[in-house]
């Protein structure tokens, strides 16, 4: 599957965006050219003029909310702040960015595995480099003593992102926390299990 092939301008844009919608609420098998074409008020035919097909859309919108999350945590990484707080900002933008961008992180958490091999592993190689990123802060904490030194960086790592990732499953815009202060609970918790 090709994803370049298409110009980026504001349509596409608003393509994307509408197939991040869709793709939250009705995942990408339960999303039709026809449900897309009515969202954007296209012709199903026309939508061909603009994608190339509905997988490259599901791409853009997965590769959108990889980049997002990426995009925060190589930031976070390159700060001098020590692990301790970098754990924690991550941990918090983890939350806030999910929130922020909730459908493309839906979909992004949930629809990627749908893609075909060559787009998939694209995708797979920024999910990798996220949790890789995770575990380098887990490391850099031990090694300066800020957090146990019998810490499992595996598992560790497996429940920060697991305590971010399922956010978009239960968070409901109005509830008595926002973002930030829901990430900064979480790592309150994360981070006291990893005190030295």
């Amino acid at each position: 599957m090709q994803t370049a092939t298409k110009p980026r301008g504001a349509r596409r844009e608003e393509m994307v965006a509408a197939a991040a919608t869709l793709f939250s609420a009705r995942g990408y098998h339960g999303t039709s050219m026809q449900h897309l074409g009515d969202a954007l008020g296209l012709q199903r035919g026309s939508l061909y003029a603009h994608i190339g097909s509905k997988e490259e859309l599901l791409f853009d919108v997965v590769d959108s909310g990889a980049n997002h999350f990426l995009a925060r945590a190589e930031e976070i990484l390159a700060s001098d702040a020590p692990a301790r707080v970098k754990l924690e900002k991550l941990l918090v933008g983890h939350i806030e960015t999910a929130i922020e961008h909730l459908d493309a992180a839906t979909v992004f958490l949930n629809e990627w595995r749908y893609l075909s091999d060559e787009p998939r592993a694209a995708i797979q190689a920024k999910r990798d480099r996220y949790e890789q990123i995770v575990r380098l802060l887990i490391e850099a904490g031990i090694g300066t003593g800020e957090f146990r030194s019998d810490a499992d960086v595996r598992f560790a790592a497996t429940l920060v992102l697991s305590a971010g990732n399922w956010t978009y499953a239960w968070y409901r815009p109005g509830g008595e926390l926002g973002p930030t202060e829901i990430g900064q609970k979480f790592a309150e918790l994360v981070l006291r299990g990893l005190e030295a």
